[in-house]
């Protein structure tokens, strides 16, 4: 299997690379002249951003004539307390933007209520069956996918009712899957877990030991 790990930013990429037998890097819209099993690429933060990145990477490996047969967006991420703790990994059964709809007295709108798509992109089956394998300690649930990341304790409530399988939050998951579904290629999401979704208390991160994790968890996609 040929695969694509995008990341949001480098120090991402460098930490899943540090973790593959077979390192390659490849800056976002570049085409590498013999491709290795596993391509890493740093592909943009937010949603918006790592959607196109991946799907200009998935575009031109196509046009060359060597698709990719899978994409999984790896990085680190906040942890809902009490469902997943710093330095675990965490495996998405779905990536699911959580904050795409709209608002209204009532409460938020999902996306799916309005009636104008679907703001949950579940994992194939396949991958995350083999990442599950070879990860037995990983933690599966809900992946959140946010434009703005959670800041309150009321923030975490709220999600944590909305979302009762969710046990992480991230920018970029739901980004990457609408991008793979486009080119009907297989998605997955890998995250670890650098500090607990909330209030904002840096002191507390542990973003070394999250990378460090990922490093080890990337083990898993060279296999």
């Amino acid at each position: 299997m040929t695969l694509l790990v995008v990341t949001a930013v480098e120090a991402e990429a460098q930490a899943v690379r540090a973790g593959l037998r077979q390192p390659v890097a490849a800056a976002s819209g570049a085409e590498p002249p013999q491709r290795a099993p596993v391509t890493v690429a740093a592909a943009g933060v937010g949603a918006a951003a790592i959607a196109a990145g991946t799907a200009r990477l998935l575009t031109l490996a196509e046009a060359a004539g060597d698709p990719y047969q899978a994409v999984v967006l790896a990085g680190i991420a906040g942890g809902f307390p009490g469902r997943a703790p710093v330095g675990a990994t965490v495996l998405a059964a779905h990536s699911i933007a959580a904050d795409l709809g709209a608002d209204s007295p009532e409460g938020f709108i999902p996306l799916d209520d309005l009636g104008f798509g679907t703001t949950i992109a579940p994992a194939d089956p396949a991958l995350l069956a083999r990442l599950r394998a070879a990860l037995p300690t990983a933690i599966t649930g809900d992946i959140l996918t946010v434009n703005t990341v959670t800041g309150t304790a009321q923030g975490v409530q709220t999600l944590a009712g909305r979302f009762p399988a969710a046990v992480a939050e991230g920018m970029e998951g739901y980004g990457v899957a609408r991008a793979a579904a486009a080119a009907s290629v297989p998605f997955a999401e890998l995250r670890t877990i650098s500090n607990a979704i909330g209030p904002r208390d840096r002191a507390a991160w542990r973003i070394p030991d999250a990378l460090a994790a990922l490093t080890a968890a990337a083990r898993a996609l060279g296999a």
